[in-house]
C-alpha cells in the first residue's frame, strides 16, 4: 500500500545508472522506494541500463511491474555520464535525484536533500565524509583530485565524486553531459547560476559485485578538468583564449624582427645565421595559427548554437515511460523485449 501523496510537495525522479549490478538492483529499489514513500511525494525511479551483460536487465524487467519503475535501456555500454544524461533527459518530475545502483549511496539522506531544494537551493550534492572505500586506489586519488579541482575552479567542494545529488529538473536538463562530465555536475550547474549546497551523506561499503572504476580514472578526471576550465571561461568566445596567445607570440615576432634588423644595420650581423631571425619566423607562424584556431573556434560555436541537440547515447528500449512517445525518431511500439521476457505496458523500442 502506497503512502498518501501530498500534492503540494514537489515530485521526484530518481535516476540510477546501472552496469552489471544484478545482485544490488532489487535491494536498491526496495530501499529507495521506502525512503521516497516516507516523504509523501509523488515519485518515479528511472533505471538506466548501460549495456549490462550479467542479467541486470532481466531483474529490471521484473522491477518494472511496479509502474513507478521506469527503464531506459541503452544499446551498449556508453559510460556512466551518458547513462546519467539519458536518465535526466527522460525524467518527468520537478526534482531529480541521482545515485549509484551499488548500494553504497545511502538514500536515507534524500529527504533532507529534497528539503534543501524546497528552501530555494537548485542543487544539493553529497559529501561522503566517512567514505567506505579502499585508501590507496579510491580515497587518496579522490582527495587529491577534489583539492586540485576546488583550487583551480574556485568552487568550494569536498567530494565531486559523490553520485548522490538532488537537483531541480530545469537546472539538470540544461546541463550538457558528455565524456565523463557527470562528476562535474555541481560546477557546471554553478556556471549556470544555480545555488548549490553541499551536505554530508552516509556512505557504505559495497556488499555485492566489484567496483567498475580504479585509480586510472584520476587521469581522465584531470583531463576533464582542463576541458571544464576552457568551457567555463572561453567556450562562448574561443578567440579570447587563442587570440591572447596569438597576440603574445605576434608581439614577440615583431620584437625579434626589429632586433635582427638593428643587429644587421648596426653591427653587420648575418640575418640568416641570427637565431632571433628564426625566432621571429617561428613566432609569426604560431601567431597566424593561434588566430586561425580562434576563428575556427568562433565558427564552431556559431554552428553549435544553430544546430539541434546532440546525444551521447542511443536508447534501445523504454519501459513505462510516458514521454518516450511514437513521435521520437525511430521509435515503434513493442509488446515483448528481445530476450522474450515479459515487458510491462507502455514500452517503446528504438529501431
Amino acid at each position: 500500500m502506497h503512502t498518501q501523496i501530498d500534492p503540494l510537495l514537489a515530485s521526484v525522479s530518481a535516476v540510477i545508472p546501472v552496469f552489471n549490478e544484478v545482485e544490488n538492483l532489487k535491494l536498491a529499489w526496495e530501499e529507495l522506494r521506502d525512503v521516497l514513500e516516507s516523504t509523501g511525494r509523488s515519485f518515479e525511479v528511472l533505471f538506466v541500463d548501460d549495456g549490462s551483460s550479467d542479467g541486470s536487465r532481466d531483474v529490471l524487467y521484473q522491477l518494472a511491474e511496479d509502474d513507478r519503475v521506469k527503464l531506459v535501456l541503452l544499446r551498449r555500454n556508453f559510460g556512466q555520464t551518458a547513462a546519467m544524461h539519458a536518465g535526466i533527459q527522460h525524467a518527468n518530475n520537478d526534482y531529480i535525484v541521482t545515485l549509484d545502483g551499488d548500494l553504497q549511496n545511502d538514500p536515507a539522506g534524500v529527504p533532507d536533500m529534497l528539503q534543501k531544494l524546497d528552501e530555494g537551493y537548485d542543487l544539493v550534492h553529497g559529501w561522503r565524509k566517512s567514505r567506505q572505500d579502499k585508501l590507496i586506489s579510491r580515497k587518496l586519488p579522490s582527495w587529491m583530485a577534489n583539492k586540485l579541482i576546488s583550487r583551480v575552479t574556485g568552487f568550494p567542494i569536498n567530494d565531486l565524486g559523490c553520485t548522490l545529488k538532488a537537483i531541480k529538473s530545469e537546472v539538470a536538463k540544461d546541463i550538457e553531459l558528455y565524456g565523463e562530465m557527470h562528476r562535474f555536475i555541481p560546477i557546471l550547474a554553478n556556471n549556470l547560476g544555480a545555488r548549490c549546497y553541499e551536505m554530508e551523506v552516509n556512505h557504505r561499503s559495497r556488499r555485492f559485485g566489484e567496483s567498475k572504476y580504479g585509480i586510472g580514472r584520476s587521469i581522465r578526471v584531470l583531463l576533464d578538468l582542463i576541458t571544464i576550465q576552457y568551457m567555463t571561461k572561453y567556450f562562448s568566445s574561443p578567440m579570447k583564449f587563442f587570440g591572447m596567445f596569438g597576440f603574445i607570440v605576434g608581439v614577440l615576432s615583431v620584437a625579434s624582427s626589429m632586433a635582427s634588423i638593428v643587429m644587421k644595420l648596426g653591427w653587420q650581423f648575418d640575418l640568416t645565421g641570427n637565431p632571433l631571425t628564426f625566432l621571429a619566423i617561428v613566432c609569426a607562424i604560431l601567431s597566424i595559427q593561434f588566430f586561425s584556431i580562434g576563428l575556427i573556434g568562433e565558427l564552431s560555436v556559431r554552428i553549435y548554437y544553430s544546430t539541434g541537440t546532440k546525444q551521447s547515447f542511443q536508447v534501445r528500449q523504454f519501459v513505462n515511460l510516458d514521454n518516450a512517445s511514437d513521435n521520437e525518431p525511430g521509435s515503434v511500439d513493442i509488446s515483448n523485449p528481445p530476450t522474450q521476457k515479459r515487458v510491462p505496458a507502455k514500452a517503446v523500442e528504438s529501431a
